[in-house]
């Protein structure tokens, strides 16, 4: 399984960034998917999560209304779009496939 992240970096309070990740080694359209963030100093949390099909998704209550977790079956690919930024979203950001997989991070830093 591996599974990479992109698309963090910086911008500025109110704005947009949308993550990616290419997800490969296993059978993608099989098995929901998550994104995490971790916060310095923060324990790792659940941003949003999206079942095999896309479905059904979830959300972090900081989070509602903002983020957008999609995926694309034909591409192996789970994206994160992410509106009206915070500065409390600062964080990196992770792909998450159950409990044993993750993927390297993405830093995300939302400042002026």
């Amino acid at each position: 399984v591996l599974l990479v992240e992109s698309g963090g970096g910086l911008v500025q309070p109110g704005g947009s960034l949308r993550l990616s990740c290419a997800a490969s080694g296993f059978t993608f359209e099989n098995y929901a998917m998550n994104w995490y963030r971790q916060a310095p100093g923060k324990e790792r949390e659940l941003v949003a999560f999206i079942s095999q099909r896309g479905v059904n998704t979830n959300y972090a209550d900081s989070v509602k209304g903002r983020f957008t977790i999609s995926r694309d079956n034909t591409k192996n690919m789970v994206y994160l779009q992410m509106n009206s930024l915070k500065p409390e979203d600062t964080a990196v950001y992770y792909c998450n496939l159950g409990p044993d997989y993750w993927g390297q991070g993405t830093q995300v830093t939302v400042s002026s």
